[in-house]
């Protein structure tokens, strides 16, 4: 048995990348999103163990990695009804849908994930889990629980379907079961994927030592680059938004140094230099990322900075990338992500927020979410309403400065000076360059008070 997470007491805790946040493609494209770190991280979640190359018995296409979709490609010309094979080929699609945003990935991988079903219709674990992958990279929560739980009833053992159910439960918002799927998981199978998740429980209960620690030991686990950068970029985020730019930037580095020009540790690095007032080094890494894969994480966070710069022409340029990306949302009928809410909120339409967060919120649960929606509803002056939302975002404990600036504005506007207090405080003594618009707007809320007491 290994050493306990201790991901599941209910007694002991409160009820929470994954993994949340991820995003839509460019205006030319169509949209695509995944959830919280994990869902829309570059960490892998196979059903086959730690390889998940070609089984024991196959080979390698010539010039192509193992385990890679030419590769597996060419395994499946040869043996056509290997149902393994195809939920191989529909995991590896899921995989780089994540890392490339690329919507139309997600319907090979679906393709390939049915082909597997029909060939092997029952007792097809393999591409059960992988179904259950896909609907969560693609925001659907429910068929992806449901999903996971047909993997795990089809194999007990099967650590990768406990991933899924982790990450349907938490996006749900029922995160005292999401805490007793990553002790399975991590039971079944110790490594990278199984202790990452575990780490995430803490960080959404505040506890961020044990989230580092854990994630610590998912690092030492990593056996490729790519899980070394995806731990990598937890620990530098872990360490950004609890006040620590510096160490945020040692971690960037050196994960770029395993995975050179990868998004998401391009933005992680940007943020850390944002932080410590390195302006130039911040433009250049998210001009980078978004170089990469326009992703409105990305954009939204370049857009902010040269806002806060007083560089209105780039920021309006950025903002109308976003806009474009939004028209695309709404064509396809894909659901709001955070951002996008948080967009409309602050450099949009209000009350266009307020509908795109219920939406959300009614389908997906999750902490960022209840943020967003609060957020969207205090800008459109509906702050009783949002209150209980607010609320809901830090229920479980989790330390986000964003989050508690958020629910100090909504509890200033409703009279609540002393609350507001709390909370900006609180905001600022997590990390007090949280936001490069947001957090001098608290520093004045917070001097705006003091003098009036």
């Amino acid at each position: 048995m290994p050493q306990q997470t201790g991901t599941a007491d209910p007694a002991a805790d409160p009820n929470s990348r994954p993994p949340g946040r991820r995003k839509m493609r460019t205006a030319a494209v169509t949209v695509v999103l995944g959830a919280a770190l994990f869902v829309a991280g570059t960490i892998g979640l196979s059903p086959f163990g730690r390889d998940p190359g070609t089984a024991k018995d196959e080979r390698p296409a010539a010039g192509s990695p193992r385990g890679s979709i030419p590769a597996l490609q060419a395994d499946l010309r040869r043996l056509p009804n290997n149902h393994i094979g195809w939920a191989r080929l529909g995991m590896a699609y899921v995989q780089q849908g994540r890392t490339t945003a690329d919507p139309e990935i997600y319907a090979k991988a679906e393709s390939a994930l049915n082909r597997s079903l029909k060939v092997q219709p029952r007792d097809n674990y393999q591409a059960e889990t992988g179904m259950g992958a896909l609907a969560a990279a693609r925001h659907d929560f429910a068929t992806a629980l449901a999903w996971g739980r047909r993997a795990a009833a089809t194999n007990p053992s099967n650590a990768a379907a406990q991933g899924v159910l982790a990450d349907a439960y938490t996006q749900l918002g029922r995160y005292e079961e999401s805490y007793r799927a990553v002790q399975r998981m991590t039971d079944l199978r110790p490594d990278t994927s199984s202790l990452a998740r575990a780490s995430y429980t803490w960080e959404l209960r505040g506890d961020i030592p044990q989230a580092r620690a854990l994630m610590r030991r998912a690092l030492d686990d990593a056996s490729s680059p790519s899980d070394q950068a995806f731990a990598r970029l937890h620990l530098a985020t872990l360490a950004k938004d609890s006040g620590d730019p510096e160490a945020a930037l040692r971690e960037a580095e050196s994960g770029l140094k395993a995975a050179p020009g990868d998004a998401p540790l391009l933005e992680a690095r940007a943020r850390a230099h944002a932080a410590l007032g390195h302006d130039r080094q911040a433009v250049a890494d998210y001009t980078a990322a978004v170089a990469v894969v326009p992703l409105p994480q990305y954009v939204l966070g370049l857009g902010e900075l040269q806002q806060s710069l007083g560089r209105d022409a780039e920021a309006g340029a950025q903002y109308g990338i976003l806009r474009a990306q939004e028209q695309v949302r709404r064509a396809g009928n894909a659901p709001a992500d955070t951002d996008a809410i948080l967009f409309e909120a602050d450099h949009g339409d209000a009350g266009q927020a307020v509908t795109m967060g219920r939406t959300a919120v009614r389908a997906r649960p999750f902490i960022a979410v209840q943020d967003a929606y609060a957020w969207a509803l205090h800008r459109a002056g509906r702050d009783a309403e949002a209150l209980p939302h607010a609320d809901r975002s830090l229920a479980v404990g989790t330390r986000s400065a964003l989050h508690h600036y958020h629910r100090a504005m909504i509890r200033a506007e409703l009279g609540d000076t002393e609350g507001a207090r709390r909370d900006l405080d609180q905001a600022l003594a997590i990390d007090p360059h949280f936001h490069p618009l947001h957090s001098p707007l608290a520093r004045a809320a917070r001097d705006r008070i003091d003098a009036a007491s």
